[in-house]
């Protein structure tokens, strides 16, 4: 059994026990946290209209959190000695799921 959960503004495919990087959730280490299933998927049976999951739900675990690769970036305009360096790095809260229910 999978689910296709959204958080942040994108999908990922998760089953029990996977851990999974997403944004951050506003939520302390440890809580329980429950997910928005797109899409259920149990053997031959698929979930994927809103009436059909409206009882299922993903529940997750935040276990911490982690950082995403560093970004460098840099902007110029010629002739005109404008420069300017940049730098990013995304941090994602790490959650493990713990159970997909269909409702």
């Amino acid at each position: 059994m999978y689910a296709v959960i959204a958080s942040g503004g994108k999908q990922a495919r998760v089953a029990e026990g996977q851990q999974v990087h997403v944004e951050l959730l506003n939520v302390e280490q440890g809580t329980e946290v429950n997910l928005t299933p797109v899409l259920v998927v149990d053997g031959d049976t698929v979930l994927a209209t809103p009436e059909q999951l409206k009882g299922a739900t993903v529940t997750a675990k935040v276990i911490g959190w982690a950082q995403g690769p560093k970004i460098d970036g840099f902007t110029y305009k010629r002739r005109t000695n404008q420069r300017r360096r940049y730098g990013h790095r995304q941090k994602y809260h790490v959650i493990e799921i713990t159970s997909i229910k269909k409702g």
